[in-house]
């Protein structure tokens, strides 16, 4: 059994249930990784903040590592780095929050390989169970917002809303995945049973890119619980 993993990280409720999951599973993550392109120091993931996922790794007491890469070179650095940081933490796997997307999970998979490590998907289902994941998630005790929303399939009214039982109400009433496994929405987790201390955001700003809206959040501390 694997026992020993760096955990793929993107601060939203996905990576958070695969880290609860590994966990409760009693496999030791050492380390969370965040990719982000190293022009801009945002994550490749959600487009958040470097200092936001700082604040989580902060409050769960776990380091992370960024791995500073760009759409040409990602799969490169992210062998190279891993192998890293396979010596650093003596890490025996990676496991990745992806559900059920088989392409992602050829990806981490073969990624693994070529590190010397074990891809673990903790969190793998059927499609058609996505929405037995967001229940999961809505009565674990994290809290999440949503920050970013693909505008082909969810409006600006979504941006902020609470990953709560009228969240899961209303979203299965939308042509998307309830998870957003295929991007229609992301999250950022700010509270929960692993965090020590709760993230307060504040100052919401509205920001347009080319095909989503992000909320953007212009003031962050960790505050006590």
């Amino acid at each position: 059994m694997v026992k020993r993993v760096a955990l793929s990280w993107s601060g939203g409720k996905d990576s958070c249930l695969a880290l609860e999951a590994l966990v409760k599973q009693g496999v030791e993550v050492t380390c969370l990784i965040t990719t982000v392109p190293a022009e801009i120091g945002r994550t490749f993931g959600h487009g958040e903040k470097t200092e936001l996922i700082t604040l989580q790794a902060n409050s769960l007491s776990i380091p992370v590592e960024f791995i500073a890469c760009s759409y040409e070179n990602y799969t490169e650095r992210y062998v190279s780095e891993l192998k890293r940081l396979k010596d650093k933490f003596e890490l025996t796997g990676i496991a990745y929050g992806d559900l059920y997307m088989d392409g992602h999970r050829e990806w981490g998979e073969k990624v693994a390989a070529e590190s010397g490590v074990k891809a673990v998907y903790p969190l793998w289902m059927k499609a058609k169970d996505s929405i037995e994941a967001l229940e999961t998630f809505v009565e674990s005790g994290y809290k999440a917002k949503v920050i970013r929303v693909r505008e082909d399939v969810l409006d600006s009214s979504w941006l902020g809303r609470e990953l709560n039982t009228a969240f899961l109400r209303d979203i299965q009433n939308e042509a998307v995945c309830p998870m957003g496994e295929s991007g229609e929405y992301h999250t950022f987790v700010y509270d929960g049973p692993l965090f020590s201390q709760k993230i307060q955001l504040a100052s919401p700003k509205l920001i347009q890119l080319e095909t989503t809206k992000k909320l953007e959040f212009g003031e962050y501390k960790l505050i006590a619980k």
